[in-house]
């Protein structure tokens, strides 16, 4: 789909006949003609126009917290962006700002746990007290579909973010801990992720980027003046909780 969302005529066909539009398409890695600006920003906007011409009466567009037009990261610049041009294009639009999403095989939990169940030591972002608030991706899912609700009174953007916040250092401690493991926590400076992450953008596949590690020196909390969760009468599930499901997942796979 990301491919594809650049392409007007067959956005212009899949939204024709609808009564909600999610635009849920990111970019965390910019390749060959994929750039944050042309994804975040470009095509995004260019899919709320789309479903305004087609008289789509909602539109959902998932944005992050912390997206910020002035910020000096393009990453979260664009985001911030984003959000303006869709704004723009589709004046009732509804933004959802998540924190970082954890579930089943994503990216995040996932990753912790396979590197904390194998090394020995884990290198923290500066001294691991970045704060976050992690959110199921479930959740957010069930408060789109709320907020598509023919009869929300929606606000115009919700922050969704998990039960709990944590640095970090207590988030990898929890993960650890739950995996019966203790790792040696060594403090990396931020200045020395920057260098690893331009060398991890020369890689194949590019293992890290300056943008992941710009997304770590911010917090990602949401706001408290911000609606939430709270206004779609949804209660967010604990990270542990998935933590366990994800776990007992692992265990049943044939070794």
């Amino acid at each position: 789909m990301r491919a594809d969302i650049n392409n007007r005529s067959m956005v212009a066909g899949a939204v024709a006949g609808a009564y909600a539009v999610v635009n849920a398409v990111s970019l965390y890695v910019e390749r060959g003609a994929e750039s944050f600006d042309g994804v975040h920003v470009q095509a995004a906007e260019r899919v709320a126009r789309l479903a305004r011409q087609a008289g789509v009466e909602r539109l959902v567009h998932v944005s992050g917290i912390g997206a910020d037009a002035a910020s000096r990261s393009r990453y979260i610049r664009s985001r911030g962006e984003g959000e303006l041009a869709v704004q723009s294009a589709f004046t009732n639009a509804i933004i959802i700002r998540p924190a970082v999403m954890f579930g089943r095989n994503d990216a995040f939990l996932s990753t912790l746990i396979k590197l904390l169940g194998r090394l020995p030591a884990c290198p923290l972002f500066g001294q691991g007290h970045t704060r976050l608030q992690p959110v199921c991706v479930e959740d957010v899912g069930q408060a789109i579909a709320r907020s598509l609700q023919p009869t929300a009174r929606n606000p115009l953007t919700y922050e969704l973010g998990g039960p709990r916040v944590y640095t970090y250092a207590e988030l990898v401690r929890t993960i650890a801990d739950r995996l019966g493991k203790r790792p040696l926590f060594l403090p990396v400076p931020f200045a020395m992720w920057h260098l690893l992450a331009g060398i991890g953008e020369m890689l194949p596949g590019k293992p890290l980027s300056r943008n992941q590690v710009e997304l770590m020196e911010v917090d990602t909390v949401a706001s408290a003046q911000m609606p939430g969760f709270d206004a779609l009468g949804i209660a967010p599930k604990a990270l542990e909780q998935a933590l366990e499901r994800i776990l007992a997942g692992e265990k049943e796979r044939p070794s």
